[in-house]
C-alpha cells in the first residue's frame, strides 16, 4: 500500500506545481502534460489504495489502478484542449445590439437587456435623452461595461 500512496503523493505534488507554475513538460508532442500526469499518478495512488484497503489482492490494485490513472490523464488533457481553444474573456462589440430598457434609462444611468448572443444580464445604460422602461434599444457606443443607447427608429 505504501507505494501507492508514495506514487499519489508525488501525483498530488506534480499535479499542483503544474497549476502553479504552468506545465513546466509536455510528452509525445502534448498528449501528456505535467498537470494531467499528476492527475493520472494521484487517481493511480487512490485507486490502488482503496482496492487494497477494501480487502481486494494486489494483482486487482494495480489494473485498476492503471486503468482510472489512463482515463483521467485523457480526461484532464480533453479539457485543457477545450480551456485553451476557448475565446473566453475577449473584448466583445455590443455596438449595434438591440435590445430593451428594464430601467429607466437617462443621462447618468439606468439598465438594458441586450438580445446578444454574449449578454446574459442587464447591462448599465445611459442615453442623450430619457428613455422609459420597456422601449427597444439599439447600442450606439460602448464604454467599457457601460452602454449608450438610443430608441430603434420605427
Amino acid at each position: 500500500m505504501l507505494v501507492f500512496i508514495v506514487i499519489g503523493l508525488l501525483g498530488l505534488a506534480l499535479a499542483v506545481t503544474s497549476l502553479l507554475l504552468g506545465d513546466f513538460f509536455e510528452l509525445a508532442d502534448g498528449a501528456v502534460s505535467g498537470t494531467s500526469l499528476g492527475a493520472g499518478a494521484l487517481l493511480f495512488g487512490a485507486t490502488g489504495t482503496v482496492v487494497l484497503s477494501s480487502g481486494l489482492d494486489l494483482w486487482v490494485a494495480y489494473p485498476a489502478g492503471a486503468v482510472v490513472a489512463v482515463l483521467v490523464i485523457v480526461l484532464v488533457n480533453v479539457l485543457i484542449s477545450r480551456l485553451k481553444a476557448g475565446e473566453d474573456g475577449g473584448p466583445v462589440s455590443l455596438v449595434g445590439a438591440q435590445g430593451s430598457v428594464t430601467s429607466d434609462v437617462d443621462t447618468a444611468h439606468g439598465e438594458v437587456s441586450l438580445d446578444a448572443a454574449t449578454e446574459l444580464e442587464t447591462r448599465l445604460a445611459f442615453a442623450d435623452e430619457p428613455i422609459p422602461q420597456g422601449t427597444r434599444v439599439v447600442v450606439v457606443e460602448q464604454h467599457g461595461a457601460r452602454v449608450k443607447v438610443e430608441p430603434v427608429p420605427r
